[in-house]
C-alpha cells in the first residue's frame, strides 16, 4: 500500500528520459553547456567589475550613456542566466538524471527562463531606441533611474515566470531545467524568439541604412550640428551591434524550434548547436563592451600636432 501510495506522488514531469544517459552523448551535451557558460559567466563578471572599475556607481544614472547602462543590464542578465544554468547543468552532470527534487528544479528554470525573457525585451528596446535615433533624431524617454525600463524589461517577465511555474509548466525537459511540454514550449519559448529574432532582424536592418547614409551624409561636415549627429550616429552602431550579438547568440534556437515543428526529431548536431550558442550571450556582449572602449579611447586620444616652425624647417630643407 505504502509503495502504491509513493507511486501516485511522483510528479509527472519526470516521465522524460535524460538526454543522451548512459552513453557519451550524456556527457558533450552538459560538458559543452558548462564550458560556454563559464566561459559567458566571466565574461559578464568582467565587464560589470571594470564598468564599476572605471566609473562611480553613484553617476551610474547621471553621467553614464544609455549603451554603458545597457551594457550592465545586459551583462547583468547574462550573469544570473548564466549562474542558475551552470548549477542546473551541473548538478544533473554529478547525478547522472534529472534535478531532483522539482523545487530545485523549477527554481533553476524560473532564473533561466526570466533573464532569456528579461534580455529579448531589453534588446528589443535597445532595437527600437537605434531606431528611432536614427530616423527621427529622438532618444526613447526611460524614466527617472531607468525606472520604466527596468519595469518593462524584469517586471514582466517575472509575473510571466511566476504564472508558468505556479501552473506547472517549468521542470525537467531531459537536458536542463525549462518549459515543460510541447504546446507551452512553442508559445513561452519557440514563438517569441523567433519574433524578436524577425523584428529585430528587420530593425537592425534599417536602422544600418540610416546608419550609413548618415555617416556619408557626415563626411567632411564641421559645427556642433555635425558633432551632435556623428554622436548619435556613433551611439546607434554601438545599439546595433547589442542587437546584431543577440541575434548570433539566438539564431540557432531559432532554427531549432522551427525545426522542432516541422519534424518530431531534431538532429544532435543541431541541439549541439543551440547549447553553444544560446550560453555564449556574456563572450558576445563582451566583445560589444570591448569596442565601446576601444571607440572611447580612440576619441580620448591626443591628436599629434605639428608645430609651424618643424614644418617650415622641413619645407627648408
Amino acid at each position: 500500500m505504502s509503495s502504491n501510495a509513493s507511486t501516485l506522488v511522483v510528479d509527472l514531469r519526470y516521465d522524460i528520459p535524460v538526454a543522451g544517459l548512459g552513453t557519451p552523448v550524456f556527457y558533450i551535451i552538459h560538458s559543452l553547456a558548462i564550458t560556454c557558460i563559464l566561459s559567458s559567466l566571466f565574461s559578464a563578471v568582467s565587464v560589470i567589475f571594470v564598468s564599476f572599475r572605471t566609473k562611480s556607481a553613484k553617476t551610474f544614472f547621471k553621467s553614464w550613456s544609455k549603451c554603458e547602462r545597457f551594457v550592465v543590464y545586459l551583462a547583468l542578465c547574462d550573469g544570473l542566466f548564466n549562474m542558475a544554468h551552470f548549477m542546473d547543468h551541473f548538478h544533473m552532470a554529478v547525478v547522472k538524471d534529472h534535478v531532483h527534487p522539482i523545487e530545485l528544479c523549477e527554481y533553476y528554470g524560473f532564473i533561466v527562463f526570466m533573464f532569456i525573457s528579461a534580455q529579448m525585451l531589453l534588446v528589443s528596446l535597445i532595437a527600437i531606441n537605434a531606431f528611432v535615433l536614427m530616423k527621427f533624431g529622438k532618444n526613447l524617454d526611460l524614466g527617472k533611474y531607468d525606472w520604466k525600463l527596468l519595469l518593462l524589461t524584469f517586471g514582466f517577465p517575472f509575473v510571466e515566470c511566476l504564472i508558468v511555474t505556479v501552473v506547472g509548466k517549468i521542470g525537467p525537459t531531459g537536458a536542463y531545467c525549462g518549459v515543460t511540454g510541447r504546446i507551452p514550449t512553442l508559445f513561452l519559448t519557440t514563438v517569441p524568439v523567433l519574433i524578436v529574432i524577425t523584428l529585430n532582424s528587420v530593425i537592425y536592418t534599417l536602422t544600418w541604412s540610416k546608419i550609413r547614409a548618415e555617416t556619408k551624409r557626415l563626411e567632411g561636415t564641421i559645427g556642433d550640428k555635425a558633432n551632435s549627429d556623428r554622436k548619435s550616429t556613433q551611439a546607434a552602431k554601438t545599439m546595433s551591434l547589442f542587437v546584431l550579438v543577440f541575434i548570433i547568440q539566438w539564431w540557432a534556437a531559432a532554427v531549432n524550434g522551427i525545426w522542432g515543428m516541422i519534424a518530431e526529431n531534431v538532429p544532435l548536431a543541431m541541439f549541439l548547436l543551440v547549447t553553444s550558442f544560446s550560453n555564449i550571450g556574456g563572450i558576445l556582449n563582451g566583445i560589444v563592451f570591448l569596442i565601446m572602449r576601444r571607440n572611447k579611447t580612440r576619441k580620448t586620444a591626443p591628436k599629434p600636432t605639428v608645430s609651424k616652425l618643424k614644418t617650415g624647417a622641413n619645407e627648408v630643407k
